[in-house]
C-alpha cells in the first residue's frame, strides 16, 4: 500500500493570538498573473510576477465586514478531494464607482485571483491554480437609518490544494500605485 505525502512531523498548540477576521482584500485578473513561486517547509508562496503594467486592486473594507473560508470535500468512494474557498467581502456605501469595479468583477464570468490578509497578518492565494469566480452580488439599502449600504460580493475558488500562505515582504510590489 502507498503512503501518499506521509505525515513527516508534529503539530504543536501555538501559544499566539488567533483572531478572526479579514483586514485587507486584493484581486487581480487571473490572466495578468503570469507565474507563481513556491518554496519553503511549509510551503508558501514567496514571489509572483505579473504581467507588465498590470496590478492587484485593493477593495478597501470596513473591520469585521468581510471573511475567508476554506472547506475540503472528500469522497472516499470516488477517491476524490478538493477544496473550496470563498471570500466573502462586504463593501459599504453604494456608490456608481464600486458598481462599475463589480461589474468588472463578473464580466463574462471573470477568472480571478485573490489575496487576502487575515487578522492574524496572514496572507493567503485564493484561486492559485484554477482561478477564483465571482458567484454571488447582494446588497442594497437598509430599512433603518443604522442598516447597511452597500454590496455583498462572494467570490469562490475549487482547487486541489489548501490556499498558500503569501510571503508579506512581496505584497507592495504586487499593488497599483
Amino acid at each position: 500500500m502507498a503512503i501518499c505525502n506521509a505525515l513527516t512531523g508534529n503539530i504543536y498548540k501555538s501559544c499566539d493570538n488567533n483572531t478572526g477576521g479579514v483586514t485587507e482584500i486584493y484581486i487581480a485578473d487571473y490572466d495578468n498573473v503570469e507565474v507563481i513561486t513556491t518554496s519553503g517547509t511549509p510551503e508558501e508562496v514567496t514571489a509572483i510576477t505579473m504581467a507588465a503594467t498590470t496590478f492587484f486592486y485593493k477593495f478597501d473594507i470596513n473591520r469585521n465586514t468581510s471573511s475567508i473560508e476554506e472547506t475540503a470535500t472528500i469522497d472516499i468512494s470516488a477517491g476524490s478531494t478538493y477544496f473550496s474557498q470563498t471570500v466573502n467581502l462586504m463593501l459599504k456605501r453604494r456608490t456608481a464607482e464600486k458598481r462599475d469595479a463589480i461589474k468588472k468583477l463578473t464580466d463574462g464570468q471573470k477568472k480571478l485571483r485573490v489575496i487576502v490578509k487575515d487578522s492574524n497578518g496572514i496572507y493567503w492565494l485564493v484561486g492559485q491554480e484554477e482561478g477564483a469566480y465571482t458567484t454571488e452580488v447582494g446588497g442594497g439599502s437598509g430599512i433603518q437609518k443604522g442598516d447597511s449600504n452597500g454590496y455583498d460580493v462572494v467570490i469562490n475558488a475549487e482547487e486541489n490544494a489548501p490556499m498558500l500562505s503569501v510571503d508579506p515582504t512581496i505584497i507592495a510590489a504586487l499593488l497599483a500605485p
